[in-house]
């Protein structure tokens, strides 16, 4: 029996873009639903579909892009390239195919495509997009969740943060089988995405720094304690993590400053990009408030937003800030919301003045509360996409139009 397909959110973007620019590029973790997207959208469309992982295809593509061409190109309206990040020379022969009057969809698993010895060819040719794995909406449409009672929308939010997003883990109904899927995935994505694209043949130390960040998710990244924990050079750990967050593994999430300077010398906050993968990695299956707060996390991620945190000396701290148009948004995340505003929430509001401010719970009551001129809404997950939307001008970001 052939499963289901979800939409994708991102499709609305993905259309409006397609007669604008030679190639769209999808970029994304492995198996978040690039290639399925793509194969969706070429219906009605006479394409082409070259996986690189053919060693045919990827060695033409590489001796001879007009014999490439000719093979897989000519004929056809448009041409996918699944996976072109294990191509050599990527950029200059994909300006030609675009030069050329070829229509080109890529995906990538790697931000090794975005990369300057890439990019720097396609300029005005591509408009770069990211798949991720299901947001919640997505989840619950996955789920034929059609009526969302505070039961069935609690339930949903506990799985999708236990099991994470990745379409055949979500799709899968046996709970051990869902384990099984993020354990092979995460050994894939370690060994073909981080390992292979990036040089590192320390698996190792690899796996043993994965450990330790699923164990330290939501806190402050100290390079030197790690470095010291894992009896690892500076250097070296500087490496692993960058392989790792182009290869949609890791977030690092930097802190707010009205000083931009300050931001790129503070020590980051980690995340995952999927928390049901974290749990895999850590082998710890329990919604708790720092998992919660990773969750809520890769829900903003989805939304096309770069959270950063904010903390003072004194230890206020903020859970994520937004920035959109030059306003500033806060928000808090919480398991359990007691209707109690944190102190360092009023210091945030009291020092920066927003117009707005979100607690995000999990389990509480929904409210909205004035706190020196600032509107504070409590509201759950499913409910982020549209209060984002109301509180701020979304518009000219890539997000969901919600009703």
């Amino acid at each position: 029996m052939t499963e289901a397909y979800v939409e994708r959110e991102i499709k609305e973007k993905f259309e409006k873009l397609i007669d604008v620019y030679g190639a769209i590029a999808l970029v994304g973790a492995r198996q978040s639903g690039k290639t399925t997207f793509l194969k969706r959208q070429m219906r009605g469309y006479n394409a082409s579909y070259i996986l690189f992982d053919d060693p045919d295809a990827k060695d033409l593509f590489e001796s001879d892009i007009k014999k490439f061409e000719i093979q897989y190109i000519e004929g056809h309206d448009i041409a996918i390239l699944d996976e072109i990040q294990y191509c050599k020379d990527a950029g200059s022969k994909l300006k030609y195919l675009v030069d050329n009057g070829r229509k080109l969809w890529i995906t990538s698993s790697s931000e090794i495509l975005l990369s300057k010895e890439i990019l720097s060819y396609l300029v005005g040719r591509v408009s770069i997009l990211r798949l991720y794995p299901f947001s919640l909406r997505e989840f619950l449409s996955a789920k034929n969740i059609k009526v969302v009672t505070e039961t069935t929308l609690k339930r949903a939010i506990w799985e999708h943060a236990i099991y994470g997003g990745y379409p055949k883990v979500v799709l899968e109904k046996d709970i051990e089988v869902k384990r099984i899927l993020l354990r092979d995935l995460y050994e894939t994505m370690l060994l073909k995405d981080v390992a292979r694209n990036f040089s590192i043949s320390d698996i190792g130390t690899l796996e043993r720094l994965s450990k330790y960040l699923s164990l330290s998710i939501s806190e402050i990244l100290s390079y030197e304690r790690l470095s010291a924990s894992l009896d690892v050079s500076f250097k070296t750990i500087k490496r692993y993590l960058d392989a790792m967050e182009k290869s949609y593994l890791i977030k690092r999430v930097q802190p707010f400053y009205t000083n931009k300077k300050k931001e790129l010398t503070k020590q980051p906050k980690i995340f995952f990009v999927d928390t049901g993968l974290r749990n895999a990695i850590a082998n710890h299956y329990e919604l708790d408030g720092k998992l919660f707060e990773n969750y809520v996390f890769t829900e903003l991620l989805k939304l096309d937003l770069e959270p950063k945190y904010w903390r003072t000396k004194s230890k206020a701290e903020v859970d994520f800030v937004v920035e959109i148009d030059g306003k500033i948004l806060p928000i808090e995340v919480k398991l359990r919301y007691d209707g109690k505003i944190e102190k360092s929430l009023k210091s945030f509001i009291s020092t920066y003045k927003p117009e707005n401010a979100i607690i995000v719970n999990y389990e509480g009551i929904k409210d909205e509360i004035m706190v020196d001129k600032c509107k504070i809404s409590v509201i759950d997950v499913n409910d982020l996409p549209k209060v984002l939307k109301q509180r701020l001008h979304t518009e000219n970001h890539g997000y969901i139009n919600y009703a």
